[in-house]
């Protein structure tokens, strides 16, 4: 069966004009935490990104893997190593247009790409039916627990799937974004748009629903496989 290899992107831009290039990966791109972006926040590195455009790139070096790392879990890796240069190409477009009150991009930028994704939804949803399970390693700690909580995972697992294709795109957009990127309520609310009272209800209204799809599971059960993904 052919695997997928994996592609480092660059991108470079040359006045109005955005190229991605692509080439092999010699090693996996990193996550960026808050201590490798430094004192120069994103919100200097946009504006200046509006007279000097090649400035743009280190938004793109900062954040690249961790939206594509979104965009892999809702649409699958093939989709997202193209989505996340149209999300950023996107992003490079509207930069002058970008919330200055906002030191951190990546909220915005998981915005971009949420969008992004509701242009593909359908994709989305036959993804989300024939993703396969992914149970990380246990530790050794609490062993018998954790396996314990483990195979209900597993067992829940498809049939969580399935009723997260059957939330609405605003409920399902906000549970995914608390539970697979850890943004708090007002970054959600920032990334989509929407009050952060919005933001709440929407997602107190996908648990509610996924608890009821999943015959009364625990809160505890659901957030597991949430959070693997």
């Amino acid at each position: 069966m052919a695997t997928h290899e994996p592609f480092c992107r660059e991108l470079r831009i040359t006045g109005d004009a955005s190229l991605l290039r692509e080439r092999p990966c010699v090693k996996e791109l990193r996550p960026t935490s808050d201590a490798d972006v430094g004192a120069v926040t994103d919100v200097v590195i946009i504006e200046r990104s509006v007279r000097d455009p090649e400035t743009f790139s280190t938004i793109f070096d900062r954040h690249a893997p961790h939206i594509h790392r979104y965009l892999a879990r809702r649409l699958g890796v093939p989709a997202a190593d193209d989505l996340v240069a149209e999300t950023f190409l996107a992003a490079f477009r509207r930069r002058d247009r970008f919330d200055t009150t906002y030191p951190n991009a990546r909220p915005w930028l998981y915005g971009i790409a949420t969008k992004i994704v509701g242009q593909h939804r359908r994709n989305e949803e036959r993804e989300y039916r024939l993703r396969q399970a992914y149970v990380p390693a246990t530790s050794e700690a609490s062993h018998a627990n954790r396996v314990a909580t483990v195979v209900t995972a597993q067992s829940l697992r498809r049939p969580l799937l399935e009723a997260l294709a059957r939330l609405s795109d605003g409920d399902r957009d906000v549970l995914l974004l608390i539970a697979w990127e850890g943004l708090r309520y007002d970054e959600v609310a920032a990334a989509l748009s929407i009050p952060v009272g919005t933001v709440r209800s929407r997602l107190n209204r996908a648990r509610k629903l996924l608890r009821e799809r999943l015959g009364g599971a625990p809160a505890s059960t659901i957030e597991e496989v949430l959070s693997n993904g």
